[in-house]
């Protein structure tokens, strides 16, 4: 069901499927190789691999579809290819049947055209095992074999082995890798160290390259952050979301659950939008979770310790709709970065430890593997139905609230904004601050790959319009301002309660990780002192006092602290 045809390609194969007319369908006899039931993270495109080998023949088990569902009501009749359903039973026809059936070009000229030098390269790409980095490796990369003939080894892995791998390799200069994850914080990092190939630049020198469905406008201002002082890009987003609050609606509307907390706090139940709001509903569904028997708790912490995952979480969830921004570090002038309030920093401000401390506090209405959590156990964690609310990564709000098979709380799941402090929110209306992270990635080119204009025909292929709607469902993430509007996409909107449309209209609250150079330097310092907070070694002032020293530390000795 994904659309990563030319679009007037999918247009025609569809047409020529979905227009054929009862009798045209029955006069050929229907056959099965096999029966397929929808699983709830399907899509045709997926089933067309898996079964038939190539990502591009669903339009063939749409068809065969179609025609056993006109004499067997057991099968699902498909209107509209980029809409299936979790249950529907769908007909595999034989990949004879399904070649034949495809008589068409299926692929733009283009793709064909441009790729021909290439047919036969190897790319090699990385990135982090998330629902958008599989989609694209399991997806789109077959079809953009298909349409090239240039083979894509994509290579998914931990966060830390999507970072410590590339960065040997362009440190080396191997050329192991021809295109990488670059992460929104990290961007800078390898902009200083000259690390990626300018995009835009390469662009102008080969136009026989240039794609004519690739055009940097599409995307959302997300790009900006892919860009260097004079505008040239360096990364084709991928992903791109939003940490959000999700809740259980199950329990939020519950009426005799409504009414106890009402007694007990003298309040109505609803999502939180203050600390000691989001407080007293952590320690109600912990002690409710006790009392009724049940393996429930009040909140998520995303608080493993001897991981950046939980700086992460503070710095950058916690800390900001406290209303401490990047970090608390202060360019205090000339290029001269401070931490500490005793000279010009904030990191251990009052506030910062006022925020650190109410987060670590949390732990005690969190599932015991809090402490051992990163993003993903997070995830995992409120799909079991363990916690009552929690600060969850966007690119997993799809899954949780729609995929019966890793979730236990699908048609359960609220979304909202975090609570923030007195101030936050009018300050990130007006631009001076922001309510939390606006994450995300892109695609580009080491500078010491070894199949650079390869690469580059891949990161257009995955920057087309037509690959975005079903890639934009399937991970939680939006990088085009006209994937909004998809109706694939509103229709997993009302599935998501609201996600996207929060994204949407809420993300200019949000804000992505400092233009910091330092960036991953500051991050492995500091990160040990959050460590000791959350493990009970330090308490947060000290952890802080500390945390600010290290980072002037060794700001100064890379350079950026006078």
């Amino acid at each position: 069901m994904k659309k990563f045809v030319n679009a007037l390609s999918l247009i025609t194969l569809l047409a020529l499927i979905l227009t054929l007319a009862p009798g045209a369908v029955l006069a050929q006899e229907a056959a099965c190789e096999s029966d397929v039931v929808v699983q709830g993270d399907d899509w045709l495109s997926k089933i067309a691999d898996k079964f038939l080998g190539d990502p591009l023949a669903f339009p063939a088990i749409v068809e065969a579809t179609n025609a056993m569902a006109a004499s067997d009501s057991s099968y699902a009749t498909i209107k509209d290819a980029n809409v299936i359903e979790v249950g529907w039973k769908l007909c595999i026809p034989s990949s004879a049947e399904a070649t034949a059936a495809l008589a068409v070009e299926s692929g733009s000229a283009f793709w064909a055209e441009a790729g021909k030098p290439y047919a036969g390269v190897t790319i090699r790409g990385i990135s982090e095992s998330t629902p958008p980095s599989r989609y694209a490796a399991e997806v789109l990369a077959p079809a953009f074999e298909k349409e090239t003939g240039i083979k894509v080894e994509f290579e998914v892995t931990s966060w830390d082995q999507m970072y410590d791998k590339p960065i040997k390799d362009m440190q080396a200069n191997t050329g192991i890798y021809d295109f990488i994850y670059i992460e929104q914080d990290i961007i800078y990092s390898y902009l200083a160290q000259n690390f990626l190939v300018n995009l835009t630049q390469m662009l102008n020198e080969k136009p026989e390259l240039k794609s004519p469905d690739f055009d940097i406008a599409n995307f959302t201002s997300f790009i900006d952050n892919f860009k260097d002082a004079n505008g040239d890009v360096y990364g084709v987003p991928m992903e791109a979301f939003v940490k959000i609050m999700l809740y259980r609606k199950d329990l939020f509307e519950n009426p005799d659950i409504q009414a106890a907390f009402k007694e007990q706090y003298g309040y109505d139940l609803a999502p939180a939008t203050t600390f000691q709001q989001y407080q007293d509903i952590a320690d109600f569904f912990t002690e409710y979770g006790k009392a009724n028997n049940m393996e429930l708790w009040g909140t998520t912490v995303q608080g493993t310790t001897g991981h950046a995952a939980s700086f992460y979480e503070y710095y950058e969830s916690i800390a900001p709709s406290f209303g401490l921004y990047n970090w608390g570090i202060k360019d205090v002038g000339g290029g001269s970065y401070k931490a500490c309030v005793a000279n010009g920093g904030e990191m251990n401000s009052d506030l910062a430890k006022q925020a650190l401390a109410w987060w670590a506090g949390l732990l005690k209405d969190a599932p015991p593997e809090a402490t051992s959590s990163t993003w993903d156990e997070v995830a995992a964690t409120f799909a079991a139905g363990r916690a009552a609310q929690g600060w969850v990564y966007g690119e997993n709000a799809a899954w949780i609230a729609t995929d019966a098979t890793r979730s236990k709380v699908v048609g359960n799941v609220g979304v909202a904004l975090p609570p923030t402090g007195e101030g936050v929110m009018d300050a990130a209306k007006a631009g001076t601050g922001y309510i939390g992270y606006y994450d995300g990635g892109a695609f580009g080119i080491p500078y010491s790959s070894k199949n650079k204009e390869a690469a580059l025909l891949w990161l257009e292929y995955i920057g087309q319009p037509s690959v975005q709607a079903q890639w934009a469902t399937a991970g939680s993430r939006i990088v085009m301002n006209a994937t909004f509007d998809d109706p694939l996409v509103k229709a997993q909107d009302a599935r998501t309660d609201g996600y996207y449309t929060l994204l949407k209209e809420q993300g200019p609250l949000f804000r992505g990780a400092p233009p910091f150079p330092f960036h991953a330097q500051v991050q492995s310092t500091v990160a040990p002192f959050i460590w000791k907070t959350l493990s009970g070694e330090l308490q947060a002032a000290d952890a802080l006092d500390q945390a600010c020293a290290a980072a002037e530390t060794e700001m100064t000795n890379l350079g950026y602290s006078k």
